[in-house]
């Protein structure tokens, strides 16, 4: 057997100059440089986002995208927010957008990423899939308890390329949670205020157990009365009525009501409401109003609201580990 004799080739660099040779190592070593920087995550509709670079034209079409991406640090970045969205107060000079917008608004502003959550997904689907066609990439999310809500700060930030301001984030709530914990560790639990937390005050409604406001109401060391409330629709809302809160009359230590656009109610309509005047918090004037930003949104701002539950259900507590 004979051995075909191989071609010889002069030396490549001989052959090729030194720049067109780094040139062509800097192109062969681009896909891996891609690959090893790509990441993905699973949205709330199913869908699999890969991407393998962090988005920089961000629209939020809900307030806590809007109020976290600020946390963040990502300001710059966000190029349109609704028309509710006030918080940080510098995020209100963003343009405007809204999902009864046609889909030309969306395309012109030239964003990269649209942040949704899985209602406006299921209300216009229409909408959000010409914007997919288009190429802007759509993620919806929107966590409903305490978990979720760790697991979504870090789904912003491997979004936009903030992981360590993500983990920082999860780190200064979990530490300033620790703090307003203290405050009441040596009450016993049947010691502790006995609360009713209204969601909706003309449905007579609450929120279920495993909800981002009760799990707020319960760091601050209140105890939840209506733990036999059923969640409506897999929602953090529960239906609840007049006869079973007042069932639990003599009980309720402390009514609390949240207020804003899911709950448009002030003390007086509380105070006046029929039957309602046999509630011990009623009659002991304990009957406190809280935004709703504060105690249902899954924001850092979460912890001010709990802070400021703890200092409602226990006004003559020290001040240790407050802010």
């Amino acid at each position: 057997m004979h051995l075909k004799k191989l071609p010889h080739f002069p030396q490549a660099g001989k052959l090729l100059p030194p720049l067109l040779i780094v040139i062509l190592a800097f192109l062969l070593l681009l896909p891996l440089r891609n690959k090893a920087g790509a990441a993905e995550l699973t949205d709330q509709s199913g869908k699999t986002i890969h991407f393998d670079h962090p988005f920089t034209r961000i629209i939020s079409l809900y307030g806590a995208h809007t109020e976290n991406l600020a946390a963040l640090g990502l300001n710059q970045e966000i190029i349109g927010r609704t028309g509710d969205d006030d918080y940080p107060a510098s995020i209100t000079a963003k343009p405007e957008f809204s999902d009864l917008d046609n889909p030309e608004k969306f395309i012109a502003a030239r964003p990269d990423l649209i942040l949704v959550r899985p209602m406006l997904e299921n209300r216009h689907p229409e909408l959000f899939t010409s914007l997919q066609k288009a190429g802007i990439t759509i993620v919806s999310l929107q966590p409903t308890d305490i978990g979720q809500m760790y697991a979504y700060w870090r789904d912003l930030g491997l979004l936009t390329g903030k992981t360590k301001e993500a983990e920082a984030m999860i780190k200064k709530f979990k530490s300033g949670l620790a703090q307003v914990r203290e405050t009441f560790k040596d009450i016993p639990e049947d010691k502790r205020p006995k609360v009713y937390f209204e969601s909706i005050h003309e449905m007579m409604r609450t929120f279920s157990p495993q909800s981002i406001s009760l799990f707020s109401l319960q760091s601050a060391g209140g105890i939840n009365i209506a733990t036999d409330a059923a969640p409506r629709h897999s929602t953090n809302i529960a239906d609840y009525g007049k006869e079973r809160i007042l069932s639990h009359a003599d009980a309720i230590d402390v009514f609390l009501a949240q207020t804003g656009r899911m709950n448009r109610v002030d003390k007086m309509m509380i105070l006046e409401e029929p039957g309602f005047q046999s509630i011990k918090a009623i009659k002991d004037g304990r009957v406190y109003l809280i935004d709703e930003k504060q105690v249902s949104r899954p924001t850092l701002r979460l912890l001010s609201g709990i802070q400021k539950l703890n200092t409602l259900l226990y006004p003559t507590a020290g001040q240790t580990g407050r802010q």
